[in-house]
């Protein structure tokens, strides 16, 4: 039984809550502002709180240090309806437990809470370098309401303090560099340089004389020294796009760059050292580039040693009017507020392109409508740009899938391209299909055209078995 504080202004949460926590045999105060907070915690510490960041008075994060210091830097769950890159790291920074975004599922809250309270005894309060926001140039914010972004921004939080290598993965155009910015940007490094090298833009005979440098003499040309982009960014960040495209004779000399902290350059034996933390993402598949020989397994995990995936945006429709409003903002704001149809127009385009077309489409958009209001005919995907018929959108999709498949696969035969497409293919049309249907197979049989003992298998061979199963047994569920 522990004693524990809620700090929220919504009654609804509030009570929640508490009869949850009460009915486990938790002591539970209840305060509507942070000045309530601070007048009950210093009556009776808690040992664990619960704060919301919208507030009335003082924000919720503005007051996570005092409460600490009153309950004797008892673990804080911060909780918000308007959760965003910003609010998770400074959560994190001020010596959060954990960082939850509502609406919040109570038994992930209460689990929450449990391990907050198993592990009091060895948190630790977290001293901050500074109080502030980084005072940097601000790059583009990244925007995302949806659960996946919200994971995106904790895991964010969690690893741009360290010097961990980060791999970043997604499919071209979610922001992988956007996210690579925000790790240099809240780490300790932000006063140093931040280096993008896109790897795939750079000359394939020189791209170890690029990243390493060469002294003069070493190959023909080389009239001078010339330091490389690794030695540029010493003591700062270096972000290397389309990490795949890497030749393996260059592997070798990265792999010694994360070993040995220091940089040998063309035609030199002599090694400079170097501090630098390396950032890198790709839209490829590594494992099976290493599977296929043209990637370096021990390299891989060097660079792997924490990873974040950013969904594609089909996957996070959520996102797709903020981040709409987020560009309009910035180029024409006299387009804002979105209408209604222009809204639902855009949530429904599949963004084969993710959030870089969806940019691009609206840029498109409002050189279009000239300043008056934005209307669906004035995006590309509606004045014939690109075609915006379902099966026309799955067919273009499927082609590039293909073309990337080929490309990556540097000149050897793909293999299993069929069975490879289906698994891309299969996941999520059973699991909406399941959905909608609410967990009846023998109507997504009928749908699908298949034997029910056929849906059944690749249900269970996806792991999509228990996905949406009604409460109560269907004669489906008696068959098997």
């Amino acid at each position: 039984m522990s004693q524990l504080l809620i700090v929220d202004d919504e009654e609804a949460v509030c009570w929640a809550l508490k009869k949850a926590l009460t009915k486990l045999g938790h002591r539970v105060e209840v305060a509507a502002s942070a000045e309530e907070a601070f007048q009950r915690a210093e009556k009776e510490p808690p040992e664990a709180i619960v704060l919301d960041v919208r507030l009335p008075g003082l924000d919720g994060l503005s007051a996570l240090g005092r409460l600490k210091e009153l309950s004797g830097d008892a673990p804080v769950i911060v909780v918000t309806a308007f959760g965003n890159l910003s609010t998770a790291v400074r959560a994190v920074e001020g010596g959060a437990f954990d960082y939850l975004a509502k609406p919040f599922d109570l038994d992930q809250a209460l689990d929450t809470i449990a391990r907050a309270l198993k592990q009091r005894a060895l948190a630790q309060a977290r001293e901050e370098e500074t109080s502030s926001e980084p005072a940097a140039v601000s790059p583009e914010e990244i925007i995302g309401a949806s659960s996946a972004m919200q994971t995106v921004f904790k895991r964010i939080a969690m690893v741009a303090p360290r010097d961990a290598c980060v791999l970043i993965t997604g499919e071209s155009g979610t922001g992988k560099e956007l996210v690579a910015r925000a790790l240099h940007r809240y780490s300790t490094r932000r006063d140093r340089p931040f280096l993008p090298v896109h790897v795939a833009a750079l000359n394939p005979n020189l791209v170890e004389s690029e990243l390493f440098g060469h002294v003069k003499g070493a190959f023909t040309g080389a009239a001078q020294a010339k330091p490389g982009l690794l030695s540029l960014a010493d003591g700062g960040t270096v972000f290397l796009d389309e990490l795949a495209d890497i030749p393996l004779s260059v592997q070798v000399k990265l792999l010694r760059v994360l070993e040995h902290n220091e940089v040998t350059p063309v035609g030199s034996n002599q090694p400079s050292p170097l501090d630098i933390r390396i950032l890198t993402a790709t839209h490829q598949d590594l494992e099976r580039k290493i599977a296929e020989g043209a990637f370096r397994h021990d390299l891989f995990f060097r660079l792997n040693v924490f990873q974040i995936h950013l969904p594609p945006l089909r996957q996070r429709r959520d996102d797709v009017v903020p981040l709409a409003e987020h560009f309009l903002r910035r180029l024409d704001a006299r387009l804002l507020p979105l209408l209604p149809q222009t809204a639902e127009f855009l949530i429904n385009q599949s963004w084969l392109g993710n959030v870089r077309e969806l940019r691009n489409a609206l840029e498109h958009a409002v050189i279009v409508a000239r300043g008056g209001p934005l209307l669906p005919e004035h995006l590309p995907a509606a004045s014939g740009i690109r075609a915006t018929s379902p099966k026309d959108q799955l067919a273009a999709a499927v082609l590039n899938w293909l073309l990337d498949r080929i490309d990556s696969a540097d000149g050897h035969a793909p293999a299993n391209l069929y069975e490879e497409l289906l698994s891309c293919v299969e996941p999520p049309m059973l699991e909406e299909l399941m959905r909608r249907l609410q967990g009846n197979r023998v109507i997504a049989s009928q749908w699908l055209g298949l034997n029910r003992a056929t849906v059944r298998k690749k249900l269970t061979e996806y792991g999509l078995a228990d996905v949406h199963r009604p409460a109560q047994k269907t004669a489906d569920d008696d068959d098997e």
